[in-house]
C-alpha cells in the first residue's frame, strides 16, 4: 500500500450470484422475503424478476477491498445508495462486477470509490468506503 494516488485501482472482481446464493443469504440474514427466491411473487409485485438482497450486494462489494486492506478492521465508514436491483435469473444467475478506485487521500485515510455493476448497469450509487491507512 505504498503511495496511493487518486484514480488508482486497488481491487476488482466479478461475483457470480445464483439463486442458491440468495437462499443461503436468506438463511444467514433471516430475510426470507419471497421476492428473493420466488418468480411468481416478484412478478406479482411488479419486479423484473427475483432480486438479490440489497445487503448481499452491499456486502460482497465492500469485501472486494479486504484482501488489499489486509484487515477489515481498517474500514472506518461505508455507505451506498441502492440505485438499481440485481435481477438473478433462474438459469444464468447474475454477474456483479466491482471496481475499487482511490477517490481521495487525506489525514491518514483514503476514500475508496466502488463502481458496482450488473449487466452493464450501475446497481450501487455513491458507494464509498473510508479506510485507515497503515
Amino acid at each position: 500500500m505504498s503511495e496511493l494516488a487518486v484514480g488508482d485501482v486497488v481491487a476488482e472482481r466479478t461475483v457470480q450470484l445464483e439463486r442458491e446464493s440468495l437462499v443461503r443469504y436468506a438463511g444467514a440474514s433471516g430475510d426470507f422475503n419471497p421476492i428473493h427466491y420466488r418468480d411468481d411473487v416478484a412478478a406479482r409485485v411488479g419486479l423484473p424478476g427475483v432480486l438479490a438482497h440489497g445487503m448481499l450486494t452491499m456486502g460482497l462489494s465492500v469485501e472486494t477491498i479486504v484482501p488489499w486492506l489486509g484487515d477489515s478492521g481498517r474500514i472506518l465508514e461505508y455507505g451506498v445508495r441502492f440505485t438499481r436491483p440485481v435481477v438473478v435469473d433462474a438459469s444464468t444467475g447474475a454477474e456483479v462486477t466491482v471496481v475499487a478506485k482511490v477517490g481521495a487521500v487525506e489525514d491518514g485515510a483514503a476514500r475508496i470509490d466502488l463502481t458496482v455493476t450488473c449487466a452493464d448497469t450501475t446497481v450501487l450509487g455513491k458507494a464509498q468506503v473510508r479506510v485507515r491507512l497503515p
